[in-house]
């Protein structure tokens, strides 16, 4: 019997989204034993499905730690830093401030919006980040995330599953290490121009290969000239989200704004590339 070392089995699950849930839950316990052996599936399988299939299916993810980082893609999150600008957090306050660019509803030109949340944990920085802030430790954080174009929807007409669909999507932050299972909306409501979401799902241990439930919070609005949908997500394990998480999850939250920018001089250019991140002392 050939053995596989545990980070090739790792790749080989990332990419076994083809799989039916009942499946890839056996393969991880099969990982978790004392015999490991080869596994034979179809590792390019195809990723595209209705939605209601999506919500039963998918692979699972965790945090990402450095051990498991080399060789990853970058997680799509949608997010456009604009040009001349960078992502900060102040230590003292927990304030974090980026500008970002949207598409403008009536032409393919983009438009400037400032998005502020207050957090307690400390600001993600990396190539594999945008604007991200997350206990390192425990996995618990917040990270921005910009949709696909609504078409022409207000944000309390969208449903649930146009969340989630993008935000769960094969190359979405929380499938760093496969698309995550058990996707379930357990609430969806409107607070002003906002609407938020509580979302459980679960993801799979780098360390332990088993699933973790785990649980998130959704904001999001359309700025006003936009047709795209600015959201803030904030997540923890469902054991910690017990614990106090969901406290530190719901002041997240309830700090985001994502409004349009003032009209300045400066030209409205993308980034090329993420500049280093800051850090007001």
């Amino acid at each position: 019997m050939k053995f596989i070392h545990h980070a090739s089995l790792l790749v080989f699950l990332s990419d076994c989204n083809g799989l039916s849930l009942e499946t890839r839950r056996s393969v991880i316990g099969w990982m978790g034993s004392a015999s490991a052996g080869l596994i034979a599936a179809n590792a390019n399988a195809a990723e595209t499905t209705d939605v209601d299939n999506y919500l039963r299916s998918g692979m699972v993810s965790m945090p990402m730690g450095v051990s498991g980082q080399a060789g990853k893609a970058k997680p799509q999150t949608g997010v456009v830093l604009r040009e001349g600008t960078d992502v900060s957090r102040d230590s003292k306050s927990g304030n974090v401030f980026a500008e970002i660019l949207v598409q403008k509803t009536d032409s393919s030109d983009l438009m400037p919006v400032i998005t502020s949340f207050q957090s307690t944990w400390a600001l993600a920085t990396g190539s594999l980040f945008d604007i991200e802030c997350r206990d390192s430790d425990t996995g618990d954080g917040a990270f921005v995330a910009v949709s696909p174009n609504v078409g022409g929807n207000s944000v309390d007409a969208l449903k649930d599953s146009f969340f989630i669909k993008f935000l769960f999507s094969p190359t979405g932050r929380f499938s760093f290490y496969g698309q995550p299972t058990d996707i379930k909306v357990k609430k969806s409501e409107m607070s002003g121009d906002y609407r938020i979401l509580d979302v459980s799902f679960s993801t799979l241990s780098q360390s332990t290969q088993t699933e973790i439930p785990r649980k998130a919070r959704v904001i999001a609005t359309i700025p006003s000239g936009s047709k795209q949908a600015v959201m803030l997500v904030s997540s923890a394990s469902a054991l910690r989200w017990k614990k106090g998480a969901e406290k530190l999850v719901t002041s997240t939250i309830e700090s985001f704004k994502a409004t349009p920018a003032p009209e300045t001089s400066l030209k409205i250019r993308a980034q090329d590339t993420r500049a280093s991140s800051s850090v007001i002392d």
